[in-house]
Parts: C-alpha cells; structure tokens; sequence
C-alpha cells in the first residue's frame, strides 16, 4: 500500500525534494537523519535534493523555495498508534491529525507555509518509533523500515 501511495504521489515530479526531520539523540527520532545519511547520494545523482532538518525544519524553507521542487516528502517519527516501525503515508489534508515526533514547531504549520510560498505537492511519510529515549539508537524494527523505505523512494524515482 505504501509503495502505491508513494508512486501516486510521485506521478508528473520533476524534482522531488525529501527532508527529513528527527533528533539522532532521542532514539528512533533519529530515524530522519539515518534516512538522509542512505539517500544523499544517490538522491543528488537522479537530480532529486535531500535536505537533513534535525529538529528545525522550519529554518530550512528558504533552502526549499530555492530548490524549486515540484514535490516535497517529509519523512520523520510519527505516533500512529501502530506496531513499532509502521511506515504511513499521510495525505498533506491529514498531516494535522498525527502527533509528530518531538519537534517545537507541528509540522502541519510548516506545510501551510510552504504551500503559501510555491506550487509544491507536499506529502508525509511517518515511522511508527518504538522508543524516544535519550542516548538511545535507532531500534532494530524502526532500522529496518527506513532501510525499505529508502529503497521504495529509490525504485519510485527510477519508474
């Protein structure tokens, strides 16, 4: 189901940019950036961008703009009360519904703001985290869902 949304979601890109968010310190809130260190090269190789937000995707939306997408994914640790490392597809109408990782700013504001400053498709790919402990690394479960989910970003861009 994932890699059809994901494919849907892709259909006319000319440039995707995905930014990842999380807090390597907090266990799987690092999962953003883990995602960012397996898709950096191969991303800018196809043309695409990869921006690694850290805790402040909102200090990132001038780099956004002078990108000039055609489609953002934003992929981070999301609760959707299921098992530890569920990945879900979250339709930018619905980003507002989840609770998202440990960040100051909700995610749905920085949406809002962006779909005001360009013509962007905006989408939310989540990971349901196991544990945001401090000190903490990524859980295995958590671990291997960004691995798959690295490789159905890859194979969407290739088709």
């Amino acid at each position: 189901m994932l890699k059809k949304k994901l494919d849907d979601f892709l259909t006319d890109c000319r440039r995707l940019l995905v930014l990842t968010v999380g807090n390597e310190l907090r266990g799987d809130d690092g999962l953003g950036p883990y995602l960012a260190s397996l898709l950096r090269e191969p991303l800018t190789g196809m043309g695409h961008v990869l921006i690694d937000a850290g805790t402040v995707p909102e200090n990132f939306t001038g780099s956004i703009r002078r990108e000039k997408p055609s489609h953002i994914l934003i992929v981070d640790a999301v609760q959707m009360e299921a098992e530890p490392g569920t990945s879900g597809f979250i339709e930018r109408e619905r980003i507002s519904e989840y609770s998202i990782s440990t960040h100051a700013m909700p995610l749905s504001f920085l949406v809002k703001y962006l779909e005001e400053q360009g013509d962007y498709r905006i989408a939310l790919i989540g990971i349901q985290p196991e544990n945001l402990e401090f000190g903490r690394g990524l859980s295995p479960r958590v671990e291997g869902a960004v691995h798959e989910l690295a490789s159905l970003i890859l194979k969407a861009l290739e088709s």
